[in-house]
């Protein structure tokens, strides 16, 4: 519980006191956000605020990561394992990907960066080594940080998928929440908030797995989870920095993660759902941004079958804005949206726990 606590305020303190030196100096380089020119009316008054301020989020997670762990050698805490090794780095990978996508913007000066395809070769070929050292990191006992099952709250041992369709469902997965975390980039705070308390779930579902971990004592609901406490400090950090972020990404923004951030958390859920063995739980959790995205794709279904729209405009969030509601008030019901899913998914995992042991 003490690295935990460790990761949090080292990831904490570092995104905080980063976000503003990188504020001045993308400011002083002129890298800031272009805006759609289809977009909500208000937005236009954001162009030039500084971008790619993901870049905080992903120091400070690596920051309160590798901290906590140099803290814990004094008292033997658990080390670094391969587990939270490939979480953060397909989450890093990811914000490489994102990076040079706000990059190419920023000197181009437009809001198109990379092309689809340069776009989601990234996410594919970042997917594909995750998914391949996943299965191939072997540790004590044999246990892998990923399995070849479906997962629910534990693997479904009735649904066992072959090497290649395992990797193909690695690269479903991570090019699903990365792009819909991206979707629901739209508005000051609303990722990084929502964030927070998705990951501050994982937080305790990883700790659960690591308190009644099969591999200290078998037992009815035991979890067959590898490193689960590491997997805890890469939630704690996450959560942490994304919260950091926040304090200068609230309404009205001073910068915005773009793209480095967006697709850096998207890959780290992700890669936590694969490693913690709730692929199909992580839906629940992230039900908002399973509705961002799903917005999107029924917009453009609607749009093409009937050639009218279901929402004024796609993302979502945006349509509540043009039906009049203030950002903030948008902002803020999103972000309680996100603590519902993220509490019924709570309750979920749990309850499922009871029915084991019961």
């Amino acid at each position: 519980m003490r690295q935990i606590l460790f990761a949090a305020a080292i990831a904490l303190t570092v995104s905080i006191l980063l976000t503003p030196l990188l504020i001045r100096m993308f400011a002083r380089r002129g890298f800031g956000q272009e805006i759609r020119i289809d977009g909500p009316e208000s937005h236009k008054a954001k162009r030039g605020t500084p971008t790619m301020g993901g870049v905080a989020i992903m120091i400070g997670m690596w920051a309160g990561y590798l901290g906590s762990h140099l803290i814990g050698i004094g008292y033997r805490a658990e080390g670094i394992t391969a587990s939270g090794l490939l979480v953060l780095g397909l989450s890093t990978a990811l914000g490489a990907v994102g990076f040079v996508d706000d990059f190419i913007k920023l000197r181009k000066q437009r809001n198109l960066g990379l092309t689809a395809a340069g776009k989601y070769l990234g996410q594919l070929t970042a997917a594909i080594v995750f998914g391949v050292l996943a299965l191939h990191s072997a540790g004590a006992g044999g246990r892998t940080p990923a399995s070849r099952h479906l997962s629910y709250v534990r693997d479904i041992n009735t649904v066992s998928m072959s090497v290649i369709v395992f990797l193909a469902f690695v690269c479903l997965v991570v090019v699903a929440w990365s792009n819909a975390v991206n979707l629901t980039d739209g508005l000051d705070g609303l990722a990084a908030g929502s964030m927070s308390l998705v990951l501050g779930s994982y937080v305790v579902i990883s700790f659960w797995q690591y308190y009644h971990a099969c591999e200290v004592k078998v037992e009815p609901g035991c979890y067959n989870v590898r490193d689960p406490l590491d997997l805890a400090l890469v939630c704690a950090a996450g959560a942490a920095a994304c919260i950091g972020f926040l304090w200068w990404n609230a309404a009205p923004a001073k910068i915005f993660m773009g793209d480095t951030g967006s697709l850096a958390l998207g890959g780290l859920l992700a890669g936590l759902s694969i490693t913690t063995r709730t692929e199909l739980l992580m839906v629940v959790i992230g039900a908002l941004y399973v509705a961002e995205a799903a917005s999107v794709v029924l917009q453009i279904v609607v749009f093409k079958t009937t050639r009218n729209r279901l929402f004024k405009m796609a993302p979502f969030h945006h349509h509540f804005e043009l039906s009049k509601w203030a950002e903030t008030t948008v902002i803020i019901r999103f972000w309680l949206l996100a603590g519902i899913a993220a509490a019924v998914g709570l309750g979920l995992f749990y309850s499922e726990y009871l029915s084991q042991v019961g």
